[in-house]
């Protein structure tokens, strides 16, 4: 991991131009800990099957996960992956999937708690429905 050198105190401002020193990889790890951040300070005012499944539904891929899928992909975009490669995208491919799947029951049972339809929760939480093709 970089270090990012910073002083003591900062503004928000100041503190978004040392993540901005981050690699990729790193801004994305930083980014899930700030999102499990924010869920739990917003659990702490919810009831606690809701600040639960907040936890889980804000967790996301693990980086480690996203950076080997992606350098895949680039690899098989470019016509250059093994059949070991291949086979271990294949495997990645369904840890992502039930990841997501997983992610989408506990977005469906928070929506049942909250009495609410799951497009009208994803509209409150700002997630965006993706398609990939």
């Amino acid at each position: 991991m970089s270090i990012v050198k910073v002083e003591v105190q900062l503004s928000s401002e100041e503190l978004l131009k040392a993540v901005e020193q981050l690699n990729l990889s790193e801004l994305e790890q930083f980014v899930s800990q700030v999102i499990v951040l924010q869920a739990q300070r917003k659990a702490t005012r919810l009831p606690q099957a809701e600040a639960e499944l907040l936890l889980k539904i804000n967790q996301g891929i693990p980086s480690n996960i996203q950076t080997d899928y992606k350098e895949l992909i680039a690899k098989r975009d470019d016509e250059i992956l093994t059949e070991d490669e291949h086979q271990q995208l294949l495997q990645l491919t369904k840890e992502i999937e039930k990841i997501q799947a997983q992610r989408l029951e506990n977005l469906a049972e928070l929506a049942h708690l909250r009495g609410i339809s799951l497009t009208a929760l994803m509209e409150n939480l700002g997630i965006h429905a993706t398609n990939h093709v």
